[in-house]
């Protein structure tokens, strides 16, 4: 069953990020406040960024993989600016060591050799 993932700005400004298996059916839901609470409460919404995947879970699974992603992040992708998407993963420590001469302390220092978000 196809799946999709996709990114909704918000009344408010805010992204929405949701997944579904049946897009138009959740859209409807969303614009008619049955959807989240959250798009519930910053009606209209506006379908900004759309992925499709074979199968529903992984669908699912790149949801929960960009709701954890800066705004930043989600703008560059919406923007397909996919050349951004490694330099905006970089944590707030890292992007001060790599622009100052300020060195977090190693107890908070990042882990290396993490991928993904």
């Amino acid at each position: 069953m196809k799946g999709y993932m996709y990114i909704l700005l918000c009344s408010n400004g805010q992204y929405y990020t949701g997944s579904s298996n049946d897009l138009e059916r959740r859209l409807a839901q969303h614009q008619n406040g049955e959807g989240s609470n959250f798009t519930r409460k910053h009606r209209p919404v506006k379908l900004v960024y759309l992925e499709e995947f074979d199968r529903i879970d992984d669908a699912f699974y790149r949801e929960k993989q960009v709701q954890g992603w800066s705004r930043k992040k989600k703008e560059a992708l919406i923007k397909m600016q996919y050349d951004k998407l490694p330099e905006l993963s970089k944590n707030y420590t890292q992007h001060v060591t790599s622009t100052s001469s300020v060195t977090a302390p190693a107890a908070i220092r990042p882990k290396t050799g993490k991928t993904g978000g």
